[in-house]
């Protein structure tokens, strides 16, 4: 799978969840650009092929986040474009206080 694909896995899926999909159907969404295989040397010792798995899911998981920050921007950007009172950083940062309140 490409990265532009894996991007577009990203926006397909907060576009479901947006739609009321089950979340079910949304995880199988993203599960599928975690690569089903992945290819380690036969000889390789444990760190090695912790390190094999880890660059392998790396391009995968770069790109699905890519896709999540390039839909957030966007919509951020339509938001405050709606209401010059509008604050996209205001809803974020409240967002991470109530977060910070509920782990203490």
């Amino acid at each position: 799978m490409t990265e532009d694909e894996i991007t577009l896995k990203a926006i397909a899926a907060l576009t479901a969840v947006r739609g009321g999909v089950e979340a079910e159907y949304v995880s199988e969404l993203l599960e599928e650009v975690i690569p089903d295989h992945f290819v380690i040397p036969a000889e390789a010792e444990p760190q090695e092929v912790g390190l094999a798995v880890l660059n392998q899911l790396s391009g995968p998981l770069s790109a699905l986040v890519t896709g999540f920050v390039l839909a957030f921007q966007a919509l951020a950007q339509a938001y405050d474009r709606t209401d010059p009172d509008a604050d996209a950083d205001g809803v974020l940062q409240a967002l991470a206080l109530a977060i910070a309140r509920e782990t203490t």
